[in-house]
């Protein structure tokens, strides 16, 4: 009963706040947009405000690394795996730009689903094919402005938290663009907010790091699917290390 009184009041302070943090960001589109074509300023307002509800938490203890390997004014094909909702706010806790590729159903959403519009993150109806080859599209468009691409390959949140086979939209557009892949593992979600659940579940321990950028030299020799494998390898890898952490270190806010 307490988890979900506390799971309750969480979703109606992130209902408030969320209009005049809106607004806030409406207002800073409309200032910043004449001379900030990527929307850089809006991006990094919208980390702050995605930021706020894990700092508002203090049972979730939230470990980050690896800000030093992303390198400024580089566009890069930025790949996760995926294994909660909140991945999306603790990934935002990263502060470096990027373009979101987000399921359509998001954008509807008031207010946050308003925001991501005015970021223009990427949309995408899973199992549509005019929608995917959209969505590649805007992507494309994105890179090209310089702007990083986040994607989450597995395409839906993991259930037990094993990293699931790879879409290969993510290696198909880093293999055109000829951009880097940056690979980021996420530890511990799963457990703070699993899938299908709202339920709070007491102090938990989240890890997310990104890793040394994957060169386009390092796979421009391989096929897409080899290069999606690749990277999911690599993944799984770094979060076997990860999740020691998540289950045996004592619990450090970051």
């Amino acid at each position: 009963m307490f988890n979900r009184l506390v799971s309750a009041v969480f979703l109606i302070i992130v209902s408030v706040t969320s209009i005049p943090l809106f607004l806030a960001a409406l207002a800073l589109r409309v200032v910043t947009s004449p001379f900030d074509r990527r929307l850089r300023v809006l991006h990094l307002f919208t980390c702050f405000w995605a930021s706020l509800y894990t700092w508002m938490m203090p049972p979730w203890r939230i470990r980050i690394e690896g800000r030093e390997n992303v390198r400024r004014n580089t566009a890069y094909m930025v790949v996760s795996n995926h294994q909660s909702q909140l991945d999306i706010l603790v990934a935002f806790r990263l502060f470096f730009h990027f373009k979101w590729v987000s399921k359509i159903e998001m954008f509807r959403l008031p207010l946050i689903g308003w925001n991501m519009t005015l970021n223009r993150y990427v949309k995408l109806k899973r199992g549509d094919r005019e929608s995917v080859e959209q969505m590649l599209a805007e992507c494309a468009l994105h890179l090209e402005e310089g702007s990083s691409i986040f994607m989450f390959p597995e395409g839906t949140r993991s259930p037990d938290g094993e990293v699931k086979a790879f879409k290969p939209g993510a290696f198909q557009l880093a293999k055109e663009k000829k951009v880097p892949i940056l690979p980021i593992v996420v530890s511990g979600t799963n457990k703070a907010l699993p899938k299908y659940s709202l339920n709070f579940t007491g102090v938990q321990k989240m890890y997310i790091k990104i890793f040394e950028e994957i060169p386009y030299a390092a796979f421009a020799h391989l096929s897409v699917e080899e290069t999606a494998e690749m990277v999911r390898r690599f993944i799984i890898g770094k979060l076997k290390i990860m999740n020691e952490y998540t289950l045996a270190a004592p619990a450090v806010r970051a």
